[in-house]
């Protein structure tokens, strides 16, 4: 069949396209391995600083307070000795939930906003 674009096209690619055309995917390749490459080590770096983040909240005006560190981990809970004295452990266990609900919604929003950094726009709706 002849070419309609008047040319004897080399390894089957599309004409003006070069390697991207399909005959030779060799540079297409490597720069897809390329961007690999990057967000690999943006990732790694990504989650070195969610592992060393501290993110503290509290609940009934600082007398719970929990830190968890970016990826969502429980790393410390603290509670005031007025949180005790009315011996009230319902109250203390609500106030232990929301510190950590709280913690949790926080780390979860940074780790979204940190991998909005490193996954390129076009690739978003792909990943989840």
């Amino acid at each position: 069949m002849a070419n309609p674009f008047g040319k004897k096209q080399q390894g089957g690619g599309m004409p003006g396209l070069g390697n991207l055309g399909g005959g030779n995917m060799g540079g297409l390749g490597a720069m897809v391995q390329q961007v690999q490459k990057k967000m690999m080590e943006d990732a790694e770096k990504m989650n070195e600083r969610l592992e060393t983040t501290r993110i503290e909240t509290s609940a009934g005006g600082g007398m719970v307070k929990a830190t968890v560190d970016g990826n969502g981990q429980l790393v410390g809970i603290a509670i005031q000795p007025e949180a005790l004295e009315d011996k009230d452990v319902e109250m203390l266990q609500d106030l232990i939930l929301t510190a950590l609900k709280s913690a949790w919604e926080k780390a979860a929003d940074m780790r979204a906003e940190e991998q909005d950094k490193i996954i390129p726009p076009q690739f978003r709706g792909l990943l989840g």
